[in-house]
């Protein structure tokens, strides 16, 4: 079985250095943490789960079809879901390129229907995830709040990629198995 999911990666150093700042902030707030590391920040498109490796070729077959035009993303402010009181998840924010994103998501959940695998449970909203709280919350609701709209950068989105994660007692690694480049990339 392979676990995979769609995503658009964070290649911008710029941004990734104004993530680990605010990394160490969320850090030093007396919560525990398992903090994204740098090299695998990325935008959710698609959590397809764990499939049959049969099924992965199937799968690149359905994203090939996939097409969309460049697009920028600005990251802006800091979230959480449930909520900044009860964080489980610290998100940064997409302000610019939110509609985009959700337009690409729908098409590679159509070009996915194709092949029967279950349908995302929620509804699609575009964030990078840059930590997960395993317990307690410290000062992250303060933290969060003061990062509300804290600007980070934009990036261009001029492709996606079909991802598999491993799972090990340090965290994931991530492995890109296929890319879908923008029209005219």
């Amino acid at each position: 079985m392979v676990r995979c999911f769609v995503a658009v990666d964070l290649e911008d150093p710029a941004i990734a250095s104004k993530i680990a700042a605010i990394q160490e902030q969320l850090e030093a707030a007396g919560a525990k943490l398992k903090l994204v590391e740098l090299e695998n920040l990325h935008l959710t498109l698609r959590f397809i789960g764990e499939i049959p490796q049969e099924l992965v070729e199937r799968v690149v077959e359905a994203l090939r079809g996939v097409e969309f035009t460049p697009f920028t993303v600005r990251f802006v402010g800091l979230g959480a879901f449930p909520n900044p009181r009860r964080p489980r998840v610290v998100w940064v924010g997409v302000e610019e390129g939110a509609r985009e994103l959700s337009e690409l998501s729908a098409k590679v959940n159509s070009a996915l229907a194709k092949l029967r695998l279950p349908k995302p449970e929620e509804e699609f909203t575009p964030h990078l995830t840059i930590a997960r709280v395993k317990s307690g919350v410290g000062s992250l609701p303060r933290i969060i709040e003061e990062n509300r709209s804290v600007e980070l950068g934009s990036m261009l989105v001029d492709k996606f990629r079909l991802k598999k994660s491993t799972l090990t007692s340090r965290g994931p690694i991530y492995e890109t198995l296929f890319e879908v480049k923008a029209r005219g990339v």
